[in-house]
């Protein structure tokens, strides 16, 4: 046998396809090499010219021909009902020498080497045919990896393909079968709506403007370069080759940060509980827009004060005053949220029956939209996440035809170069390009887990990446051409206009505007419609994450009961959310924005790119990278793995404990004790790491040095099925 030089240099021709490697359920006995080992060799071999048949049997894997040959014409069957696993055939023409050598993708030995790969049988043509290998009709996958129904074995029967010098056969069990993707665009649209969310539209258009308007665009850039991107990359990589959702995946990386993976189940229920609720408001929006006139045009409302100002309406001779409040943030506050019926957070007040309904309808939709996995849920993001981009290029067109247009948008990309120099820019580029892909929720490693093995995350995480942020600086227009048509019409600054931040953007500034538009009522519908869909894509995604990781970690328990575990996950996420949809709910929700996912999600993230980098080890890593790709990650991206991203995100955490959140809304300063509170809720996530680490330490045997030598190695025997997909390098 060829050394393993001879072997890397063969998996870089591509002449060996990826298969099989370090999966314990593809294990064949001793005898069984004993017997392949006193196997004659072929005296010659026939020429594929003089035998096209043979020809197309050995290259085209999903042809008629391999499925003739998979139906067991040229042996007998009578052993396929004995077998207890489902074996997968596939047919491969290569060099002598080359199948003689030990598998390029394993360090073991090479005799282990050749007990992992299964038997290697020759054709008919003066081959022997005494390690024959029958399999059952479980159908395959060939070149990109998903189902083929062309490469279906018949009712039983051994692999002997005329011609073919060596068939390679490799078994797989029944409970190594994953759930993939229907398409390739289900995942990348799934991606895409996962990562263009609410913050999208109302967060980069605010933080864009209040750092320097253009000149935010370098640091936002830089950020995305050296630590958004590379970060999204890491996690599609990760969950592509270890096939794991969040929690159970750590016992292939550093099993002593297992702890991660349930500190991210935490936060992305956290999120569940607040984030549909702003959901909820935007579905009280869709409801009360079909009218002939929005409730929030006018002054003559039930829940309307003596200090509501429609200037839009009464002439020029009304004056915009400070204690002036419009139509639409009356109806906000008043209406919708009914935050005057709430003293604060020491008074919340009863639920909201109208908002419980919303959110009871919204989380009908999740359910249902990814009970049966990804199945359905790739379906539903075909309208999900391709809907807003349909209403945002409406939305813009008819901002751009506004009056004042113009103003808004020289205030959103005029650059101040000065505020460079300051450092909280810096920070609100890294934390918004952060916040914006959303590595560390757990979201990206369970899509990327249903991809097939070979599928170029690579070129996923460029593509869906630029996507997002592309949308979040085409939303700043949307946004932007509005506030100056508002300051247009207000005879005020765009930035007097631009003050409402959050939500509020949405909910006040630009509902007002599209109250005062030419068909208001249309344009209300498909806006709030918009905000709906956007919301759904990130719950979807966020929910199958936590689902994923707990169905991974507890496959006995929850693999044949998804839809009632589903069940139960909406559930309680909609108990959870009860608080925010009382009358001072929206303070709750503020609270959680902002300790629940902002500094513990850092935090998690900075530990899985420690884990992975130095722990795991980047060598490694980019080993791994190659076996899915076929190439090594370059100098950039290994740089930004173990230096600039930790840096990166280090940045980011220090910039939150020594600038933590002030908690304000509307005009409700928050007590010192929510504070306090803030904080247990974020910790309340976090405290999984060190908890399970000193879990782990304690109930592993041995010297300390010895568990901690072992806490921090993988777990042997990765059952990675990667059998059932064939790269086109055949």
């Amino acid at each position: 046998m060829r050394g393993s030089a001879e072997a890397k240099q063969c998996l870089q021709n591509e002449i060996f396809p990826l298969l099989c490697v370090d999966n314990p359920a593809f294990l064949r006995s001793e005898e069984d090499e004993s017997d392949q080992s006193q196997q004659p060799q072929p005296q010659q071999r026939r020429k594929r010219e003089g035998h096209p048949a043979q020809h197309s049997q050995s290259r085209g894997l999903s042809g008629p021909s391999s499925s003739t040959a998979a139906d067991g014409r040229h042996g007998n069957g009578n052993n396929s009902s004995t077998s207890s696993t489902t074996p997968i055939a596939v047919a491969m023409e290569m060099n002598e020498p080359m199948m003689r050598e030990s598998s390029p993708l394993s360090s073991a030995p090479e005799n282990e080497g050749l007990q992992e790969k299964g038997r290697l049988i020759r054709g008919d043509n003066g081959a022997p045919q005494g390690t024959e290998k029958e399999f059952a009709g479980e159908k395959g996958s060939v070149s990109n990896g998903y189902p083929s129904a062309t490469q279906s074995p018949g009712e039983g029967g051994t692999v002997a393909m005329p011609g073919c010098p060596r068939t390679l056969v490799v078994q797989q069990t029944p409970g190594s079968h994953r759930e993939t993707w229907s398409k390739k665009m289900d995942f990348l649209l799934s991606v895409i709506g996962y990562a263009v969310d609410l913050g999208n539209v109302w967060r980069f258009p605010y933080i864009c403007y209040q750092n320097g308007g253009g000149a935010f665009l370098l640091p936002y850039l830089l950020m995305a370069l050296f630590g958004g991107v590379p970060l999204f990359y890491m996690e599609l990589a990760l969950g592509q080759y270890h096939r794991s959702g969040c929690i159970s995946i750590w016992k292939h990386i550093c099993p002593i940060f297992k702890g991660i993976g349930f500190a991210i189940c935490i936060i992305a229920l956290y999120i569940a509980f607040y984030y549909n609720t702003i959901m909820a408001w935007a579905m009280y929006y869709f409801l009360s827009s079909f009218n002939y006139q929005l409730p929030w045009t006018s002054c003559g409302n039930p829940w309307n004060t003596i200090n509501c100002t429609n200037y839009l309406q009464s002439g020029d001779n009304v004056t915009w005053e400070p204690h002036s409040i419009s139509p639409a943030e009356e109806f906000y506050t008043r209406r919708v949220l009914q935050v005057h019926r709430s003293g604060g957070l020491h008074d919340l007040g009863s639920v909201s029956w109208q908002l419980a309904l919303c959110l009871l309808f919204i989380f009908t939709i999740v359910y249902f939209s990814i009970w049966k996995g990804v199945k359905t849920s790739g379906k539903v993001v075909w309208v999900t996440a391709t809907f807003p981009y349909v209403v945002l290029l409406v939305l813009l067109v008819r901002g751009a035809t506004l009056p004042g247009a113009w103003r808004g948008v020289v205030f959103y990309l005029k650059p101040d170069w000065s505020k460079l120099l300051s450092t909280t820019v810096w920070v609100d580029a890294a934390a918004q390009i952060f916040f914006s892909l959303g590595p560390g929720f757990g979201v990206l490693l369970a899509f990327a887990s249903y991809n097939p093995f070979h599928n170029n995350c690579y070129k996923d995480a460029i593509v869906t990446s630029s996507i997002n942020c592309l949308t979040s600086f085409m939303s700043g227009f949307v946004i932007f051409t509005v506030l100056g048509y508002m300051a247009e019409m207000r005879h005020l600054e765009v930035s007097e206009v631009a003050k409402d931040t959050g939500p509020s953007l949405l909910f006040i500034t630009y509902a007002e505007a599209i109250a005062n538009m030419p068909a208001s009522t249309f344009f209300a519908i498909i806006f709030f419609l918009m905000i709906i869909m956007l919301g759904l894509d990130s719950t979807f995604a966020g929910l199958e994450g936590v689902i994923t990781a707990m169905m991974d970690e507890f496959p006995d328990l929850l693999s044949k009961r998804r839809e009632l575990f589903v069940l139960g996950i909406i559930s309680v996420c909609f108990l959870g959310a009860l608080t925010t949809l009382t009358y001072g709910g929206a303070y709750v929700v503020k609270l959680f924005e902002d300790y629940a996912t902002g500094a513990p999600v850092i935090i998690v993230v900075f530990l899985e790119v420690i884990a992975v980098s130095w722990f795991y080890g980047m060598p490694r890593f980019c080993r791994d990278v190659q076996l899915m790709l076929g190439f090594s990650p370059g100098w950039y991206w290994r740089i930004c793995w173990v230096a600039i991203c930790p840096i990166f995100l280090l940045f980011i955490i220090c910039s939150f404990l020594v600038f933590p959140p002030q908690l304000k809304l509307f005009h409700y300063d928050y007590p010192p004790w929510s504070t306090v509170l803030g904080y247990c809720i974020g910790i309340s996530s976090f405290i999984c790491v060190p908890a399970y680490m000193v879990y782990l330490l304690v109930v592993t045997p041995g010297t300390l040095k010895q568990r901690l030598l072992k806490s921090i190695t993988p777990e042997p025997g990765i059952e990675i099925p990667r059998c059932d997909i064939i790269t086109n390098a055949v």
